[in-house]
């Protein structure tokens, strides 16, 4: 079951906007868009890589927050498209997107906080090194038996 949230992450030029996909069972970040606007075509964007990356059977259960981004008629086209099955988080509960929330509390405290960007590009390219080169293939999770979702063998 992918979920989808984003941060915003500061630079000198302004807000750079994250959206990402992550798959729950593997714990891997498989769509990942930013943009210097917070609008459908960011999400859209993640989850286009998403579903390009892993080629879901249909009936894949998507899950997001409540955002407009993800409420919005273009959004639920596409994953209706897609064959995806909608699930949203109830009101003001902060449990049903734990875990991407952990993944941005993760790209914050271990990365973007040590960092600071002058250009929204310098923040981009940091970002997807950071989703790329190190939280998907060496950073280990709890949930995997403290495997990396990449490494091989690791199935729970």
């Amino acid at each position: 079951m992918p979920r989808s949230t984003h941060p915003y992450i500061a630079t000198a030029e302004g807000w750079l906007y994250v959206a990402a996909v992550l798959d729950l069972f593997s714990r891997r970040i498989v769509g990942l868009a930013m943009s210097e606007r917070m609008t459908v075509d960011l999400v859209l964007n993640a989850l286009d890589q998403a579903v390009n990356h892993r080629r879901p059977k249909p009936g894949l259960l998507h899950h997001s927050d409540k955002g407009s981004q993800y409420t919005c008629k273009d959004f639920q086209k596409q994953l209706t498209m897609y064959c995806m099955i909608v699930s949203m988080s109830g009101t003001s509960n902060c449990y049903d997107n734990a875990a991407m929330e952990s993944f941005f509390h993760a790209l914050k405290t271990e990365h973007t906080y040590f960092e600071s960007y002058a250009t929204r590009n310098q923040a981009r390219q940091s970002i997807f090194e950071y989703v790329e080169v190190f939280y998907n293939r060496k950073r280990l999770h709890s949930t995997l038996g403290y495997c990396s979702p990449m490494a091989l063998g690791c199935m729970i």
